[in-house]
């Protein structure tokens, strides 16, 4: 048993973990419309004025910045896109006046594809966002965590599972390959993202992936994705489960409260009704949930009783929730087993779903 030397210096705490904030622009951060040639030409021509951001989602991203740097640790902000090059400037213009600052954004070059007569390759992004998720990230920190971002519309909760799965050493090129194949990936891009496989040390660098609800499909049909991803009604429930990850503080998720409230026409008991069902589905434990429930009541932002804390109270249920939650970012949990041959059996791309309403608090039972 080692015993600390009088005199001797006490050891150094570890470094904060780096942590990796990625995003999908399209239908996720923008209510882009992208469905044919005709949309393509379109949105190359928009101005930043014209593209409207998803209600809370820029006050949560300046709220995962800001807390994180607070917490000494090295924060990268990402946006990978489907959307041509030629709107670059319209999208950094936008995200200029939403106060975003960002590392990186990265388009999908579909003027290329156009020219080439790769048609389908305008609508079939999961071998683009593979590779570049993969290419990206040989250049960030091996340490480093990641949350990332997308929408239901099409393929972000399978090609964000494959990468998770890819650098956790849980699937290998075999089954990647037949997986890209089954859903006519392009040739080329199958054979970059089987070389953009090597060199990755095994880890479970993924702590969870969300999925912005933008078609309501019911949060069931994500079982078969396991509890990494988290399938979220709107940007409201997102910030409550990172605060339960321990990467977004209370400022942040009564940010997007307030947001929701101004724009969406959100009232305080849907909120409370968010919050309760975002608890219930298992994506954000009670002693997060009771935190938050108190300190949204005493602001007003969510309907409850009138009883109200004093801020030292506030603060206390803060420490307590660190002292439980000591992990240097909580709350992963070891990966589902994905069957990604059961899923592609039934890939249908953007397929029509049945919508699923926001459930209210005490009904329904969900992913």
């Amino acid at each position: 048993m080692s015993r600390l030397r009088w005199g001797a210096a006490p050891p150094q705490p570890a470094a904060p973990i780096p942590i990796i904030f990625r995003w999908d622009l399209d239908k996720t951060y923008l209510k882009t419309e992208f469905q044919s040639v005709r949309d393509l030409v379109r949105i190359s021509f928009e101005d930043a004025a014209d593209k409207r951001d998803a209600p809370g989602v820029a006050q949560l991203i300046r709220g995962l910045r800001r807390y994180n740097q607070d917490q000494g640790r090295e924060v990268r902000v990402f946006f990978l896109t489907a959307s041509p090059p030629q709107i670059g400037r319209a999208i950094r213009e936008k995200l200029s006046l939403d106060g975003i600052e960002y590392d990186g954004i990265t388009f999908k070059n579909q003027l290329q594809n156009l020219v080439r007569g790769k048609f389908r390759n305008l609508r079939e992004h999961v071998g683009f966002k593979l590779t570049e998720l993969l290419r990206n990230r040989r250049e960030m920190p091996p340490d480093a965590h990641e949350y990332l971002f997308g929408d239901d519309w099409e393929s972000d909760p399978l090609v964000y599972s494959l990468y998770a799965d890819i650098l956790g050493g849980h699937v290998d090129r075999a089954l990647v390959h037949d997986v890209l194949e089954a859903i006519r990936v392009d040739p080329v891009l199958i054979a970059d993202v089987q070389r953009l496989m090597s060199g990755h040390d095994p880890g479970e660098i993924v702590r969870r992936i969300y999925i912005n609800l933008e078609r309501r499909t019911p949060p069931a049909q994500f079982r078969s994705y396991g509890t990494r991803v988290v399938p979220t009604f709107n940007f409201f429930q997102t910030a409550a489960s990172l605060y339960g990850e321990g990467v977004l503080d209370i400022e942040g998720v009564t940010a997007v409260a307030r947001s929701l409230l101004e724009r969406s026409g959100y009232t305080p008991e849907r909120l409370r009704n968010s919050l309760a069902d975002v608890e219930r589905r298992g994506h954000l434990l009670p002693t997060a949930a009771g935190a938050l429930r108190e300190s949204l009541r005493a602001e007003k932002l969510i309907a409850g009783g009138t009883r109200t804390r004093r801020k030292e109270t506030a603060t206390l249920w803060e420490r307590l929730r660190r002292w439980f939650d000591r992990a240097e970012i909580v709350g992963a949990t070891a990966p589902t087993r994905i069957d990604y041959h059961a899923l592609v059996a039934e890939w249908r791309p953007a397929r029509p779903a049945q919508a699923a309403p926001e459930p209210a608090a005490d009904t329904g039972k969900g992913a």
